[in-house]
């Protein structure tokens, strides 16, 4: 007999979290047990996630990082929702091998579009014609969306990401899951919490103020395991990375740049942007983790020894060199930059503020050539932000096209990164962490590639 399961992702909860401040989660490690977890390089969330379901690392599944360079397209393309990006066996697609009544819901985990399931929901706006966006969900089945937004609201995007991020678009999910869980009975409930990941960036993880983001999201956590625990599911609670204190952003694009290796294009209304075809070298920086492509082959041992003598860079991984940490993937750049443990990766590329691309002060993850924390920030700049958005919301509302140029440029202001592997000695604080409902599958170490395993083995005795 199949056991439901619930696999709970708490994004940045660590070991060294469980306590006071997380009764649910900690009385869930009270019952079974809990462990500090290993990840994988990059230990960002698309990485971590295909690892956690499929059980290989990135050379196996194929996602390098929340995003890469496609070299036919030559343009970089971040936070694609295609599930058929995603290569290797699914935690679910064993299952149904085992039972073929097996049923899954998919509740906001990544590449969430087209994954073989029967229940999923994922934020997906719409984008009409005349260039606004209007908040939007895609689910499966298509009248899952409208069946939960009568009952919950229009999903919030902007408290899932932007300088608005908080705890309601992890009530919204937990509400949400709650549902799914209660009415459909799912032998397989997957959920993503993103709470810890939003102050824990904007304001480091050492910050007093995080006490109360952990209490939030336990309390989200919690929904989830009662309604778990009402249909006799097991339980996994676990993380992807840990969000460590940073205080060095690493323009490593600019470096490149200074050595005549990136091209930037001037664009007719002044600004600039970057020419990743053209550029001889140039790098998806993603977090603290960068991929370096590099046009010529000839050109990549001295964009190696380059970028290996920068200050803020720890290691710079050749093709040879990334087989050691399964990041060996033809999407890999050419090099892998990983940066000190103090510093991340912007993906800035101009030398000039007064020549960042338009989309630079906005909020516009799919258009940016890397990852942007500053998109959780309002500009300390603005004297009064809050009358510049109202000011751009009256625009929009009056049907004109709209710029929410809102988002500051000073990467200094970022506070919390991930995408390191975890330093060996601070285990606790540095590594994701694993909890089990169940003792039946404890082990001393738990490698990110063997929760598929045990996942199955809770389920399937």
């Amino acid at each position: 007999m199949t056991r439901p399961l619930l696999l709970l992702d708490v994004v940045g909860l660590t070991h060294e979290m469980l306590g006071p401040n997380t009764p649910h989660l900690s009385r869930l490690a009270a019952d079974g047990f809990a462990r500090p977890m290993g990840t994988v390089l990059p230990a960002v969330t698309c990485s971590a996630q295909s690892t956690i379901l499929t059980g290989e690392l990135p050379s196996g599944h194929g996602i390098v990082a929340n995003g890469w360079y496609f070299r036919d397209l030559a343009e970089v393309w971040l936070w694609r929702q295609s599930n058929h990006l995603v290569h290797g066996e699914r935690l679910y697609d064993t299952a149904r091998w085992h039972d073929p009544s097996y049923t899954v819901s998919k509740m906001f985990w990544w590449y969430n579009m087209y994954a073989n399931v029967e229940w999923s929901m994922t934020p997906r706006p719409s984008y009409p014609a005349d260039g606004r966006k209007v908040f939007d969900s895609y689910s499966q089945p298509a009248g899952l969306r409208d069946e939960l937004q009568r009952k919950l609201g229009v999903f919030p995007l902007h408290r899932f990401w932007g300088p608005g991020a908080d705890i309601r678009s992890s009530r919204w999910i937990a509400d949400a899951s709650v549902q799914v869980m209660k009415k459909y009975k799912p032998s397989l409930t997957l959920v993503y919490l993103p709470h810890l990941d939003y102050n824990m960036q904007r304001l480091g993880p050492d910050d007093p103020r995080i006490a109360e983001d952990i209490r939030l999201v336990d309390a989200e956590a919690g929904k989830c395991i009662d309604a778990a625990r009402e249909i006799g599911a097991e339980i996994i609670a676990l993380s992807e990375y840990a969000i460590t204190a940073v205080s060095r952003p690493i323009a490593i694009n600019r470096i490149l740049r200074r050595h005549g290796y990136v091209t930037a294009r001037r664009e007719p209304l002044g600004w600039e942007t970057l020419d990743c075809g053209a550029s001889r070298a140039f790098a998806v920086a993603d977090h603290q983790v960068a991929h370096v492509y590099v046009r010529n082959p000839e050109d990549v041992r001295a964009v190696k020894l380059l970028l290996g003598q920068s200050d803020g860079i720890d290691l710079v991984l050749d093709r040879g060199e990334q087989q050691q940490f399964g990041l060996n993937h033809e999407r890999s750049g050419d090099l892998v930059a990983v940066a000190a443990e103090d510093s991340w990766f912007t993906y800035y590329f101009w030398e000039d503020d007064r020549l960042a691309p338009d989309y630079a002060r906005t909020i516009d993850i799919h258009r940016k050539p890397g990852y942007d924390p500053m998109e959780l920030f309002l500009d300390p700049k603005l004297s009064f932000p809050q009358l510049r958005i109202a000011a751009r919301l009256a625009q929009k509302f009056l049907g004109f096209r709209y710029y929410m140029d809102v988002i500051g440029l000073d990467a200094k202001i970022v506070k919390g990164s991930h995408g390191r592997l975890p330093t060996p000695e601070r285990e606790a604080r540095e590594a994701p962490v694993f909890i089990s409902s169940s003792r039946a599958i404890e082990q001393d170490e738990i490698p990110m590639t063997a929760v598929k395993d045990l996942a199955l083995r809770l389920q399937f005795s």
